[in-house]
């Protein structure tokens, strides 16, 4: 899917699919493309790395917290053999 949002495709996809195309895998593609093309016309070149990285930092973010909480409550079980 990034490659499509990299074409300008997927916020076609987007519009026909609705919330199917927007789920956190293939939303995660299309929100980096965004900030990818939005840091290209901001800053030049550079933007293509950093601005995919600042459009995605909250999701990312969240990601590592709720992992770290999840991992705190998780009571892990050894496999008996």
């Amino acid at each position: 899917m990034l490659f499509f949002g990299g074409l300008g495709i997927y916020q076609y996809i987007i519009d026909f699919a609705g919330a199917g195309a927007t789920v956190p895998l293939t939303g995660f593609g299309a929100n980096l493309a965004k900030g990818a093309i939005k840091g290209v016309k901001e800053i030049g070149f550079l933007g293509a790395f950093t601005g995919g990285i600042k459009a995605v930092a909250g999701g990312i973010a969240a990601a590592i917290f709720f992992g770290y909480i999840a991992s705190l409550v998780a009571k892990p079980k050894m496999k008996k053999q």
